[in-house]
């Protein structure tokens, strides 16, 4: 259950305009001070930033759930459920023995997974997941709005910053 603060929070940068991932970035940061804390642990950096997205879900956020080839079908099918909770469509199920056994179930997990090193871990692996799709779509863009000018300050940019990563 989210705290009262952290909703607040995410309908203070609704109704500012902000993008639905960053009022569900409020989510993500609650677990995972929650998993410092030591009030639970988590499998992975992945498993605290998805208890996150989905709480946001669950609690309004207008977060669609990932699409088809993003995501197994049954986090897709898990995102929907929470995203039609949220929004009014569906009725929660109450179901209090899963939710003692999940709770007894992240309890044992590490805490270890929400640290600042392996979160910047998971970012990283993120950022070098996006596509040859999003790539092109980028370079596509660039050429519209840069010039050759531009385009090549910019590779040259991209070149210096992929040698000092690989260093």
């Amino acid at each position: 259950m989210p705290q009262k603060r952290t909703i607040e929070k995410a309908r203070r940068d609704q109704r500012a305009g902000k993008s639905p991932t960053t009022q569900a970035g409020e989510f993500v940061h609650e677990e995972v001070h929650k998993i410092r804390r030591g009030a639970h642990g988590a499998r992975s950096a992945k498993q605290a930033i998805a208890i996150g997205l989905s709480e946001a879900r669950r609690a309004g956020v207008d977060l669609p759930p990932p699409r088809q080839g993003e995501a197994k079908s049954s986090t897709r099918r898990s995102a929907r459920y929470a995203y039609e909770v949220g929004q009014g469509k569906r009725k929660p199920r109450r179901r209090p023995r899963v939710a003692r056994a999940v709770k007894k179930v992240l309890k044992r997990e590490p805490r270890s997974t929400a640290s600042r090193a392996a979160l910047s871990r998971q970012t990283r692996s993120a950022a070098r997941q996006r596509t040859a799709s999003q790539r092109t779509a980028a370079a596509r863009k660039a050429v519209r709005t840069k010039g050759a000018a531009g385009r090549s300050a910019a590779a040259r940019k991209g070149a210096r910053t992929r040698k000092r990563r690989a260093a």
